[in-house]
């Protein structure tokens, strides 16, 4: 008689997993366990070369019952004696153990899965037919397209409206398979438009020409407050029908948005909530109905926005779309904190780039004079210990002054001040922040009327 599974998915991100044996069917079981940012330990007499090229903890000896201290999950892969071992040992601590191919030993079964964006699937047989699993998961991967990641980024927006309007549970399920079946109309329909074309005088041409293309605004929202936006921004946010914005767009400047279905598209804790390709999936489909579209961004669309890649791919799909610049806060963001980023006698250039990744910036600074023009950093503030060391070995001064503005032209916005040697130590945030280094800093405190002491405590504050 088949065993009752109950299904669930596991949360490892940082937990300890312990892999008893280093063969190679461990060593197929690894990556996916890494995947999933768990801490791997490896309990074998010895390993294959895939397991010792891996980022995991290797002890070379025998299992002994103590390996189980402190693990969330065990994957063992060794010899039947072996396996039985451990799972008379994990029980005993209530630990579950997938052994694998040893289904009379395992009380947790790894099943056969895929992935579609944030969407997780998987089949198990409860070790009794891994193969016919694998089968299964081959045919549900041929017809669950990548489109569930369009889907579940609308689930997640209509879960957020509910919970705000109050929706009933019961009535979500039915406005949620209505709202599905518009997005499957709206792709169908495109499909069929991009596929059934005629000749006409050497160019391709749609075979309803009654049915209008739409168009797709990328639209920069400035630093926060949505008084800076430009005229055109605000107008075409009243014009448009859907609107795909950021993280770091105001709720404000969204609700000049009053007729259109807003999406969120941007990052949160880390995590993409839709995928590049999706958003521009989304952007050319819309488009192709006739749709006006706005893909809002903080800032400007072409500074760190990844503007530059849509307008390529919307080109590509022969999409018409303008730019709508933006105020970047990579300007914003010091003039709203009073340090002019160039000034007579102090800086006569600015350099902007991004933190995110490191060895690109280091690469920048070292390819400029130390001092020689102002810094402007966007997106660097959680590895703002390593922009100090960055900018150290390429010769900046340590007492070169630093300043990081938070929430820039908000009314929350905050500034600290200090010198490049203290910025490793300034205040973390939430809030999204904007570094500038150089003299130009020193010149905020006359043009704010700060007094000294105030300027000094917050340095060190």
């Amino acid at each position: 008689m088949a065993r009752v599974l109950f299904p669930a998915f596991l949360d490892l991100v940082g937990r300890r997993v312990l892999v008893v044996g280093g063969g190679a069917v461990a060593a197929t079981k690894i990556p996916r366990l890494l995947e999933a940012g768990a801490h791997v330990v490896v309990v074998s007499p010895t390993v294959v070369p895939a397991i010792e090229q891996e980022a995991v903890e290797i002890n070379l000896r025998e299992y002994e019952a103590r390996d189980l201290d402190d693990a969330w999950y065990v994957v063992s892969a060794a010899p039947p004696g072996v396996n039985a071992r451990v799972a008379q040992d994990a029980a005993t601590r209530g630990v579950f153990v997938n052994a694998v191919d040893d289904p009379s030993h395992a009380t947790a079964f790894a099943g056969s899965s895929f992935k579609r964006g944030p969407v997780t699937v998987s089949l198990s047989t409860g070790g009794e037919a891994p193969a016919l699993a694998r089968v299964l998961r081959e045919a549900l991967e041929q017809l669950i397209g990548r489109d569930v990641e369009d889907w579940t980024s609308l689930a997640r927006r209509l879960r957020d409206d509910w919970r705000r309007d109050g929706v009933p549970m019961a009535d979500r399920r039915d406005a949620l398979l209505s709202a599905l079946a518009t997005l499957h109309e709206e792709a169908v329909d495109s499909t069929r438009r991009e596929n059934v074309r005629v000749e006409r005088n050497g160019q391709r041409r749609p075979l309803r020409p009654g049915v209008a293309k739409g168009f797709v605004s990328l639209v920069g929202a400035g630093p926060g407050d949505p008084e800076l936006l430009t005229r055109r921004a605000a107008r075409r946010l009243a014009e448009a029908d859907l609107v795909l914005y950021d993280a770091l767009v105001s709720s404000v400047t969204l609700s000049l948005a009053k007729h259109a279905q807003r999406i969120f598209v941007g990052r949160r804790h880390g995590s993409e909530t839709m995928g590049q390709d999706a958003i521009v999936r989304t952007l050319i489909r819309a488009a192709r109905r006739g749709r006006r579209v706005v893909r809002l961004k903080g800032g400007d669309p072409f500074v760190f926005g990844r503007g530059g890649e849509e307008a390529l791919a919307l080109r590509a799909a022969n999409v018409p779309f303008e730019v709508v610049p933006g105020v970047s806060s990579a300007f914003a963001a010091p003039a709203a904190a009073s340090i002019p980023v160039t000034h007579r006698g102090v800086s006569a250039a600015v350099v902007v780039a991004t933190g995110h990744d490191i060895e690109r910036f280091s690469t920048v600074v070292g390819s400029i004079a130390p001092g020689a023009a102002t810094l402007v950093v966007l997106m660097g503030t959680e590895r703002r210990s390593e922009i100090a060391e960055a900018l150290t070995l390429a010769g900046w001064r340590t007492s070169t002054p630093a300043a990081i503005v938070r929430d820039a032209s908000l009314p929350e916005q905050t500034v600290w001040k200090g010198s490049l040697a203290s910025l490793a130590t300034a205040p973390a945030s939430q809030s999204p922040g904007t570094i500038v280094i150089g003299d130009v800093v020193a010149l905020s405190t006359r043009l704010s009327g700060e007094a000294q002491p105030a300027v000094m405590e917050a340095c060190h504050g």
